[in-house]
C-alpha cells in the first residue's frame, strides 16, 4: 500500500508540474513581444540623434505588464550598401517592424524586397521615398514632415525680420538684400524644396534679393563652417543674409564669423531649420535670429504608435493618415519671442 500511495503521489506531483508549466507558457504567451529595428543614415546628424532619443522615450512610457519593445539601432554612416546590409541583420535577429531612415532616399529597393520578403513592415521616416517607391507594397509607410511647409516658414521669418530691421540688415543701403544658401546633400529632395521655398517666400513678400553664393554642406555644422569661410573670403562684408538648410549648418556658419573674429555690426541674419537643442539656444541668444521647427517629439509618438501597431496587428484604426499610409507633422516657427516654449522639451 505504501509504494501506491507513493505512484500516486508522484502521479498527482507530476500532473500538478505540468499544469503549472501549462499555465506559464500561457501567461508568457499572453506578452506581446515587439522588436523593433532601426537603420538610420548617419549618427552625425543632431536631428536625428534628437529624434531617436524621442523614440526610445516613447518605447519605454509604451511599455506595460503585457507589452515589451526592444529597439535595436543601426548607424550607415552614409552608406546606403551598408545600410541594406544592416537591414538583412535586423531582419535575421528577429525585428517584427523596421523603421528606416533612408541614406539615399531613391534606392531603398533592396530593403523593400527584403521586408516584403519576410512580411516585415517597414516604417521610413525623416526621409521620404518617392512616390513610386512607396508603392511597391502595402507594407510601406511613412512619417515626417512637409519640407515645402519649413521653407515657407523660413522665408516668412527672414522677410519679417527684413522688414522689421531693414536698415541693419541692408548694410549698404541698395535696396536689396545679399544672400548666400547652404543646403543639405546634392539633390536631396528636402534641400532643394527648402531653399526654393524660402527664396520665393522672401520674393512674394515683396523682399528685393540677390543671390551671391550657395554652398553645399551636407547637413554638417563643420563643412557649413568650412563653406562659409570660403564664401566670406569672396565677399567680405558683402553677406547681409544666410538661409540654411538646417540648424547645423547655420551655426556653423556663425562659428566661421566667429573664427574670423568679425564684428557685430558687420554680421548677416543666420535662419535654419529644425530647432534642435543647439539651434534653439542660439535663438534664444539672438545669435541665430530664428528657426522652424521640426517636431521630433510628435514624428516619435507617430512612430512609435504606429510600429507597435503594425507588430501587433491592431490599433491602425486609430492612426490618421493622409493617402492610406503617410503621417505628416506640422512644423512651427521659432522666434525670441517664443524659444522658451520649446527649449527642453523631449527631456
Amino acid at each position: 500500500m505504501d509504494v501506491k500511495k507513493f505512484l500516486a503521489a508522484g502521479i498527482v506531483f507530476a500532473i500538478s508540474f505540468l499544469a503549472i508549466c501549462g499555465c506559464g507558457t500561457k501567461q508568457a504567451a499572453a506578452v506581446d513581444m515587439v522588436q523593433v529595428g532601426v537603420a538610420y543614415y548617419d549618427q552625425s546628424d543632431t536631428f536625428l540623434t534628437e529624434l531617436l532619443g524621442c523614440l526610445r522615450a516613447q518605447f519605454e512610457t509604451m511599455e506595460s505588464g503585457r507589452l515589451h519593445i526592444t529597439m535595436s539601432i543601426r548607424d550607415a554612416a552614409g552608406s546606403q550598401r551598408r545600410q541594406d546590409d544592416q537591414v538583412k541583420e535586423l531582419i535575421d535577429s528577429g525585428c517584427n517592424v523596421l523603421c528606416i531612415n533612408l541614406v539615399d532616399r531613391a534606392n531603398p529597393a533592396e530593403i523593400i524586397d527584403l521586408a516584403r520578403e519576410h512580411a516585415i513592415p517597414v516604417i521610413f521616416f525623416n526621409r521620404e521615398p518617392v512616390a513610386e517607391d512607396m508603392m511597391q507594397w502595402d507594407g510601406l509607410y511613412y512619417v515626417g514632415a512637409d519640407a515645402r511647409q519649413s521653407g515657407v516658414m523660413q522665408g516668412e521669418l527672414a522677410a519679417d525680420a527684413v522688414r522689421a530691421d531693414n536698415n541693419r540688415i541692408d548694410r549698404n543701403n541698395d535696396g536689396k538684400v545679399q544672400y548666400v544658401v547652404l543646403e543639405g546633400e546634392p539633390g536631396h529632395q528636402d534641400a532643394i524644396i527648402r531653399t526654393e521655398n524660402a527664396v520665393d517666400t522672401l520674393k512674394n513678400r515683396g523682399i528685393a534679393l540677390e543671390k551671391l553664393s550657395c554652398g553645399i554642406a551636407n547637413w554638417s555644422r563643420a563643412q557649413a563652417q568650412n563653406r562659409m569661410m570660403q564664401m566670406i573670403g569672396q565677399y567680405q562684408n558683402q553677406i547681409e543674409l544666410v538661409l540654411a538648410n538646417n540648424d547645423d549648418m547655420a551655426l556653423g556658419a556663425m562659428d566661421a564669423y566667429k573664427k574670423l573674429n568679425v564684428t557685430e555690426s558687420a554680421l548677416p541674419v543666420f535662419f535654419g531649420i529644425d530647432g534642435t537643442q543647439a539651434g534653439l539656444h542660439a535663438v534664444a541668444d539672438e545669435e541665430l535670429a530664428a528657426t522652424v521647427y521640426n517636431d521630433k517629439e510628435g514624428q516619435a509618438a507617430a512612430i512609435a504608435k504606429l510600429a507597435v501597431a503594425l507588430a501587433l496587428g491592431e490599433g491602425m484604426d486609430g492612426i490618421a493618415f493622409e493617402k492610406g499610409r503617410y503621417v505628416y507633422l506640422e512644423y512651427a516657427k521659432v522666434t525670441s519671442g517664443n524659444v522658451r516654449g520649446f527649449l527642453g522639451r523631449g527631456d
